[in-house]
Formats: structure tokens, C-alpha cells, sequence
């Protein structure tokens, strides 16, 4: 299985009230990063790749550059915690069913897609940091979370 996390664009500072967090949407510099992105994974993206993004606005426009079919999923909201976002992406998960590895793109928040990298990689809870606009690359050439897993990839939006 390959699962690749892809924090949201810019989205600018966070605000004190959640109800007005949970609304914000990209900035313009936002939207240039993920358009940025968006090319980058577009050439090394499989056609049967599973995207899913949070429901806050900011999340579903970065996933939107892609131009292809996204789905929302609740459980992807701001304060999920890691173990929240390995389950929605069904990590480390099996092959497609067909001998072809599973993708599953998840478009989302800090710490929760931290805590899901450092989880998917390590098997340790821990607060990685992916940084707005980026996004990580994992691959697990098994089904259980005590074998290897490897780092594909690691785009910051200044890279793509």
C-alpha cells in the first residue's frame, strides 16, 4: 500500500474562535501551493488512486487543484488524531485486489497527518510536523504495521 499526506495549502494564521478555523479558506499564496503540488502528483499519481479530504474548506480546495474525484470524509476534521487518519486510509491496508498496490491520498490538518506519518513510519506515537502545502510519501510493501515502511517522498511547495 502507498499512502501519501498532503497538509492543506496556506491558509494563513490560524484564529482563536474553531467555528471561524473550521471555515478559512486558501489565500492566494494557498492556492499557488497547491496548484504547485497538484502538477507534481498528477504525473505520478496512479488512475486508481482513493483521495479523501477533510470537510474544512481550506482542505477540499487544496484537493481540488488535483482536479479529480475527491472524497470528503468527517473523520478527517481538524482535532483527529493520527490513528483517525490510518484508519480512514486503511493502513497500511492490502494490494488493490488485482496484484496492483493501493494509493490512498488524505488531504488534511496538523498535528493530526504529524501524528499519522510519524505512526505509519516509526509505529510510535509521535507530533511529526508536515509543513502547509506539503506533503509525505509512505509505502508498506505488507499488510502489518511491524514491517518496514519507507519513505518515498517528501515535497515541500516550493519544490513541485
Amino acid at each position: 500500500m502507498e499512502l501519501i499526506l498532503w497538509r492543506h495549502a496556506d491558509a494563513g494564521d490560524s484564529v482563536m474562535d474553531p467555528f471561524d478555523d473550521l471555515e478559512r479558506r486558501l489565500t492566494d499564496r494557498g492556492r499557488r501551493q497547491a496548484s504547485r503540488v497538484a502538477r507534481w502528483l498528477e504525473s505520478r499519481l496512479p488512475d486508481r488512486c482513493l483521495v479523501y479530504s477533510s470537510p474544512a474548506p481550506r482542505a477540499r480546495e487544496t484537493a481540488e487543484a488535483l482536479g479529480i474525484k475527491v472524497r470528503i470524509d468527517e473523520r478527517l476534521a481538524p482535532g483527529a488524531g493520527g490513528e483517525a487518519v490510518l484508519k480512514v486510509a486503511g493502513w497500511p491496508g492490502k494490494d488493490g485486489g488485482d496484484g496492483e498496490s493501493r494509493h490512498v491520498l488524505i488531504i488534511g490538518h496538523q498535528p493530526s497527518l504529524g501524528e499519522a506519518f510519524g505512526l505509519a513510519l516509526s509505529g510510535q506515537a509521535a507530533r511529526w510536523t508536515i509543513r502547509k502545502g506539503s506533503l509525505v510519501w509512505l509505502v508498506s510493501p505488507t499488510t502489518d504495521r511491524e514491517s518496514s515502511v519507507y519513505l518515498r517522498a517528501a515535497i515541500g511547495p516550493e519544490l513541485a
